[in-house]
């Protein structure tokens, strides 16, 4: 579902995701979700249906449904090859040899030329099976979900682990008089539980800290280098009070906030790594970030390396 869901949203026109979000705003990726699990339940009673009178016909439906599957996950910026399209076949094979199987079981328990105590039998061992499948599938789907929740776990712990260290550039203290006494403004600074959030995936990513890499590579990068977590907290860091803004936001909408963040400057880090703007030379006007999960951003090199603090 995950997978699939992703390659529609990849190939869904600009202004159909723009009317999803005004109209469904943080629940439109859940509205995308059950609109694939019920499509998927039609496709399976439709199989079902089929495979009833033509088994082989049915049994086949299921593979290809997961050769699709397993195209999207291999269509996805984030694929890892085989990894990833191990779950569609095993699923699809599973599933065609299930609906095989239950789908003769049942034909058998309906034939009319069946004695009574052979109809019982059959109809005893059609529902025994059916038991089984249904068990089996539900098992592995929460052995599954068991094994993600424990990697996510382990995710989650690594961040929480982390201590931030004092900056070696602090943020000037914020002037007073900076929050207006006026009904229906909202604090100068965003409290965390309030800050806005955007996702893109359908399932967030959960990026263990010790694993993470920054990786700065492609045109213009006559040094390429990759970076730890721990070789970003070993450097001097800044703190400065930003305001973002979605995308998406209108005016007085809720996508924008203000914060005091810390990180590096990005155009130290490009700088060691032998890049440089269009205006000293640099062959790269694009600066393209990639995420664990495939979604990228661009931001002009220009821009990046002319001193304002664009932080990492």
């Amino acid at each position: 579902v995950t997978v699939v869901g992703g390659a529609v949203i990849d190939r869904t026109p600009a202004a159909v995701k723009d009317f999803a979000i005004r109209t469904f705003g943080e629940d439109d990726k859940t509205v995308l979700q059950l609109g694939i699990l019920a499509v998927l339940a039609l496709i399976a009673a439709v199989l079902g249906v089929i495979a009833l009178r033509h088994r082989r016909a049915g049994a086949c439906g299921i593979l290809l449904f997961g050769a699709v599957g397993a195209a999207a996950a291999l269509s996805r910026p984030d694929s890892q090859g085989i990894g990833d399209i191990l779950p569609s076949l095993a699923g699809a094979v599973a599933g065609a040899l299930a609906l095989y199987f239950l789908a003769g079981r049942a034909s058998r328990e309906s034939g009319a030329e069946e004695g009574a105590s052979g109809g019982r039998w059959n109809r005893r061992g059609f529902l025994v099976a059916a038991g089984a499948t249904a068990v089996g599938a539900t098992t592995a789907g929460f052995l599954g979900r068991y094994l993600t929740g424990r990697q996510a776990q382990g995710a989650t712990a690594s961040r929480q682990g982390l201590v931030l260290p004092a900056p070696a550039s602090p943020a000037p203290p914020v002037p007073k008089g900076v929050q207006l006494k006026v009904p229906g403004i909202s604090p100068f600074t965003t409290p965390n539980a309030d800050f806005y959030r955007v996702d893109t995936a359908l399932v967030v990513p959960k990026v263990d800290a010790g694993s993470w890499r920054l990786r700065i590579h492609g045109k213009g990068v006559s040094r390429p280098r990759t970076y730890t977590l721990d070789d970003l907290l070993a450097r001097p860091l800044i703190e400065r009070d930003i305001t973002l803004t979605c995308v998406s936001n209108e005016v007085g909408g809720p996508y924008a906030g203000n914060a005091r963040w810390l990180g590096v400057r990005l155009s130290e880090l490009l700088a060691e790594c032998g890049v440089k703007p269009p205006s000293a030379g640099g062959p790269a006007d694009q600066l393209v970030a990639r995420s664990v999960d495939g979604m990228t951003l661009g931001s002009p090199v220009e821009d990046v390396m002319d001193g304002r603090d664009a932080l990492l």
